[in-house]
């Protein structure tokens, strides 16, 4: 089971990349534990603290069909003192 979704890259996260804090979607039943252990071993670096939230329901509207997007937990990840997540390749 993946964990961890993909980044999120908003304005809001990427000025948090300067305090040394990551934005992920994760999967909505994943617990910190999980997720702490998941970037951990992944990325080999450590964890500080983690941040969850659910971000509200957005309505889409497909001709005459409302839908709603889908919802998954938001993780925001705080990293210990000289450990980085590399978000973006070097190629």
């Amino acid at each position: 089971m993946d964990e961890v979704k993909y980044p999120v890259l908003t304005e809001k996260t990427i000025r948090l990349l300067e305090k040394n804090q990551y934005t992920f979607d994760v999967n909505k039943k994943s617990t910190k534990t999980q997720i702490k252990k998941w970037i951990e071993n992944f990325f080999n670096v450590k964890v500080k603290a983690i941040n969850s939230h659910i971000p509200p329901e957005k309505k889409k509207k497909i001709g005459s069909i409302i839908g709603r997007s889908v919802r998954s937990k938001r993780m925001i990840i705080t990293l210990k003192y000289g450990y980085s997540i590399p978000l973006f390749s070097n190629k």
